[in-house]
């Protein structure tokens, strides 16, 4: 656990990782598909998010299934996906 630290300029690997109350300034922050990291109260300036091998896999299949065709499944995750910290 990562607790009230500053990450500038970094690369950051989330997976399995729980922040709190960390700021991340102009950092790649990488996730490739494993435990989801969690989050709390922290902020994020100028990152770059990063998804490399299952997570990368994971959105080149949903890629796949929008270009043939499947777009409302795509969309319906999308909005799933944005409704949740509502």
């Amino acid at each position: 656990m990562q607790t009230a630290t500053i990450f500038n300029h970094e690369t950051v690997a989330l997976d399995a990782e729980f922040f709190s109350a960390c700021e991340f300034r102009d950092c790649r922050m990488i996730y490739r598909g494993g435990q989801p990291p969690k989050f709390d109260n922290c902020s994020f300036i100028g990152c770059e998010w990063m998804f490399e091998d299952a997570a990368a896999n994971t959105l080149a299949h949903l890629k796949t299934i929008w270009t043939v065709g499947g777009k409302a499944p795509v969309q319906a995750l999308i909005k799933t996906i944005t409704e949740v910290g509502r």
